[in-house]
């Protein structure tokens, strides 16, 4: 995938080049430095001037296209609505120039759709730094796991937690696939969230490929509210999750991140513990008049193997099947002075059997910033 989406990228800053290239014969022809037979109609100076700059935009563009810059968009829109201007006005013999106009015109739009979803994410995560990140990040100690079951106690010693500041908030970066049917290939995607914990929050952004086109998801939970979409081509809805069953299973994947991925925030009052074996305990987490659950499984090392809730809703953001939520993981190794575990599986468990429809790998994980890392 990533192979067929370099070379999409090729492809395109080649035609952008050509194109680009072809806006010069207007100059050219102006200030008479060749003959152009191709161009009948005469062009003036002032006239060439204009075409000149717009082959600079057009290769601008590509460049800015095939760097991933934010701005592409900007800068294709421009540009593409020039050139248009220029072939009407020399419709004649620039009327060709049309074509790939729109196809570039095409994956500007696309651009900006990704802007926009970008900008929104953004927008939340800059929010919060500014009025939901002002927890204390003193020191974990003894003292503060305490009134921990022992089990939990001992995942936090073996995550290298104590010691360590307490959390706050947290970026995180991960690779990996996912797919919403059991014989569907992995949709490869690659994603970057923050989770804060003063009022619990988590934005989630995550691009992907999707039949060969490119696709957006974006889960924003704030105030208790969740929303999850996935958007074709940036653009259209393919996935609109929400309401009621929508907050309560992005509670669950939150507290999900609060095991995993910043252990030390389980220290949180908002948490009742309850212990069923020496190495199994019910977490109940409370977050405003939402209340979820799930079973930890830990094994004898410490290491918290799995996490299992009944308060998750498989969906489509059409329909909401309450299926048993698993997210076995493995691999602990050192990430950024933490034990944590680097892989993990996404698990519905079925009545027809397990469909495994994600698989996720860290990237990179930072802590207790104080602005966006964009």
């Amino acid at each position: 995938m990533i192979k067929l989406i370099t070379t999409m990228k090729i492809a395109f800053l080649i035609i952008v080049f050509i194109h680009g290239l072809i806006h010069l014969l207007g100059f050219v022809k102006a200030f008479g430095f060749l003959e152009v037979k191709a161009l009948t109609l005469p062009i003036s100076k002032p006239m060439g001037i204009v075409w000149l700059i717009v082959a600079a935009l057009f290769i601008l563009c590509g460049i800015l296209y095939f760097t991933s810059s934010k701005y592409a968009w900007l800068v294709g829109l421009v540009t593409v609505i020039v050139s248009q201007i220029l072939i009407i006005y020399f419709w004649k013999d620039a009327k060709f120039g049309t074509i790939p106009n729109l196809i570039i015109l095409s994956v500007t739009l696309v651009s900006l759709g990704s802007y926009v979803l970008h900008n929104e994410f953004t927008s939340r995560v800059k929010s919060d730094f500014s009025e939901n990140n002002t927890l204390s990040t003193e020191i974990l100690t003894e003292t503060d796991i305490a009134h921990l079951p022992s089990i939990v106690q001992k995942y936090l010693y073996y995550t290298k937690s104590v010691g360590q500041p307490k959390i706050k908030n947290f970026r995180a970066e991960f690779v990996g696939g996912m797919r919403s049917k059991p014989n569907d290939k992995y949709m490869k995607l690659q994603s970057v969230q923050y989770n804060f914990y003063q009022k619990p929050s988590r934005y989630f952004y995550m691009s992907a490929s999707k039949m060969g086109l490119p696709a957006t998801g974006l889960h924003l939970y704030q105030n208790q509210t969740a929303t999850f979409e996935v958007r074709l081509l940036n653009w259209f809805k393919v996935v609109d999750a929400r309401g009621d069953k929508m907050n309560q299973a992005e509670t669950v994947t939150l507290l999900n991140d609060m095991c995993f991925i910043a252990p030390a925030t389980l220290i949180d009052s908002r948490i009742i513990w309850k212990v069923i074996n020496d190495t199994t305990v019910t977490a109940v987490f409370k977050n405003g008049s939402i209340g979820i659950s799930a079973v930890l499984y830990f094994n004898g090392q410490g290491e918290l193997i799995n996490f299992i809730s009944n308060d998750r809703y498989d969906t489509d953001g059409k329909k909401y099947d309450n299926y048993p939520w698993a997210t076995p993981v493995e691999n602990y190794k050192i990430t950024n002075g933490y034990f944590l575990p680097s892989k993990a599986k996404l698990i519905y468990q079925r009545p027809d059997g397990d469909f495994i429809y994600g698989e996720l790998e860290y990237k990179s994980v930072n802590y207790n910033l104080n602005s966006i890392e964009d």
